[in-house]
């Protein structure tokens, strides 16, 4: 009689750090088209965990999130990044309107020993796909965004870090009362990612 055996991957620090890097990107990516912040003629579809995504074309915001994943790599690798906040704001006034919320967790043993963890990386993309398909539905959700917005992205880093000199202090670019939703999570076994939108309530308007 034939058994089936579940497969698991070795997963190493340098390895989560590029699944985490990159699922930021692509996240990214996401929100921007999902919330209109650029025009839906500068994103092109491609196929990334068994989802057709979206990827800008715009150079400059190109080159941002390629140099933005690169650093949150590094700082993933050496175990010092503990958020992501990806923010959007009003271009007007820059009232902050939404902020996506990225929590790591990272495995500290990992970090200092060196040691790998075992996941399935079918498994690892599944969790993926469950937050890019939220994502993908935030219309349903969220406030209709209906002004010219602008994004920022916040990293919460161990206070040991030193800056680069591509980042800068900022304040938290925080919301008063804000709505939250939970979206899924996703964990590689070294780094956990729980993922909060939170936006800016319209009904304090109406009182």
């Amino acid at each position: 009689m034939a058994s089936k055996t579940a497969t698991k991957d070795i997963i190493t620090l340098r390895g989560s750090a590029a699944i985490v890097s990159e699922f930021f990107g692509y996240a990214a990516n996401s929100i921007l088209y999902n919330r209109g912040l650029y025009p839906e003629e500068s994103f092109v579809r491609v196929k990334k965990y068994g989802l057709p995504m979206l990827l800008t074309q715009d150079e400059g915001v190109k080159t941002f999130i390629s140099n933005l994943t690169a650093q949150l790599s590094e700082w993933l690798e050496a175990g010092k990044l503990q958020r992501v906040v990806l923010v959007i704001m009003s271009k007007s006034n820059n009232e902050v309107l939404e902020r996506w919320n990225f929590r790591i967790e990272t495995d500290g043993e990992v970090v200092e020993q060196g040691v790998s963890r075992e996941k399935s990386d079918k498994e690892i993309m599944r969790e993926i796909q469950a937050i890019m398909r939220q994502i993908a539905s935030s219309i349903t959700y969220l406030p209709c965004l209906d002004e010219p917005c602008v994004f920022d992205v916040l990293a919460y880093t161990d206070k040991d870090l030193a800056v680069p000199f591509t980042w800068m202090e900022s304040d938290p670019k925080l919301i008063a009362n804000p709505q939250m939703v939970k979206l899924h999570s996703f964990d590689t076994k070294i780094h956990k990612v729980d993922t909060l939108v939170s936006y800016k309530n319209d009904d304090d308007d109406d009182e």
